[in-house]
């Protein structure tokens, strides 16, 4: 007789392996498409060796899986991801626009997005305009961000743009148009290009997305021949032991938004410190749970575990970027306790 699958003991390969059975072929094929060889390979070896599942097993494995999209799953969004969804559906003058457009500061209109550009910035680009197109700009930006331009114009500047803004007529919708135009096609996008990240940090997220092999080999060779930009990557990167440098309040929400599989995988090749630090900041029952889970689950690739990791990690620092979560300088010992 075959042995019917326990949901208990179910991994996540065994997961996925049930959930692209039960999907109809069509659907199967679409996502194996997406998928590489090795992931093919696995989930294939998974298939042939899964057993019989029960009704119950694949309904509780459904109920998970809709908890997980409606609850507390995290979607991990970044300019790269963004960018490449783009690309397949838009042309690349179109997908460069947009792009730029997002890079450049946060806000829906061009008016938005001047009121988050630093007055010394935005004084900088004015002062070689007309008077009469600075005082329209300034007209539609917050009064508090006008005034600390115009106290960075030249003192005559700063007078006409005054006098300019006091006499100024209804402006027409054409013109107003055209100065939008000017400004989204000149100045902001000119900004967006020099907001750009710098290319030590754009190599610390790559560097960040290696596994501990490819890290450590490019790390020893730029030590190697260019120590100081190894230093510069070195100290920009947020590896999984960084998260010690999260607070209690920050690791819970972390937890709140992780794959309880995934963080299962990440933990199994953590250090002691980690390891206590998401342990400390769980119920009992989670964490008996999650134990339970880790000793069940037997060897992990080493692949597996890095992969785990920096998912984790990239959910660590979108939440940060949100506001969500806190991410010290330090590791959190020097900090003041009251």
């Amino acid at each position: 007789m075959a042995q019917v699958v326990e949901y208990r003991k179910l991994a996540g390969l065994d997961k996925a392996a049930i959930m692209l059975m039960t999907m109809s072929e069509d659907n199967a094929q679409k996502v194996m498409e997406l998928m590489d060889e090795d992931e093919i390979r696995d989930l294939s070896y998974t298939m042939s060796n899964l057993g019989q599942v029960a009704p119950d097993t694949i309904e509780r494995l459904f109920v998970e899986f809709a908890e997980n999209l409606t609850g507390g799953s995290t979607v991990s969004g970044s300019l790269q991801n963004t960018e490449h969804l783009l690309s397949k559906v838009l042309g690349s003058d179109k997908v460069s626009a947009i792009m730029e457009d997002i890079r450049g500061p946060a806000g829906r209109t061009t008016w938005d997005k001047l009121g988050n550009v630093s007055e010394e910035v935005l004084a900088n680009y004015l002062k070689n305009e007309y008077p009469q197109t600075i005082a329209l700009v300034l007209s539609k930006i917050k009064p508090d961000h006008a005034a600390k331009v115009i106290a960075l114009f030249p003192e005559d500047l700063s007078q006409e743009t005054i006098i300019r803004m006091l006499t100024m007529d209804a402006v027409k919708k054409e013109v107003l148009e055209r100065v939008e135009q000017t400004l989204r096609s000149e100045f902001m996008s000119n900004l967006a290009k020099t907001h750009r990240q710098d290319s030590h940090e754009m190599m610390a997220e790559i560097f960040n997305n290696f596994d501990r092999n490819m890290e450590s080999k490019f790390l020893t060779y730029l030590e190697e021949n260019n120590p100081e930009s190894a230093e510069r990557i070195r100290n920009l990167m947020f590896t999984f032991d960084d998260l010690v440098k999260i607070d209690p309040v920050g690791i819970q929400a972390l937890l709140r938004g992780v794959d309880k599989d995934k963080l299962t995988v990440a933990l199994k090749g953590a250090s002691d410190r980690i390891k206590n630090l998401f342990f400390d900041n769980m119920s009992e029952r989670a964490l008996k749970i999650l134990k339970e889970d880790m000793e069940n689950m037997g060897p992990v690739r080493l692949r597996d575990v890095d992969e785990a990791q920096m998912y984790i990690v990239n959910i660590a620092k979108d939440l940060a970027a949100k506001g969500e979560i806190v991410i010290s300088e330090d590791d959190g010992e020097d900090q003041l306790v009251y």
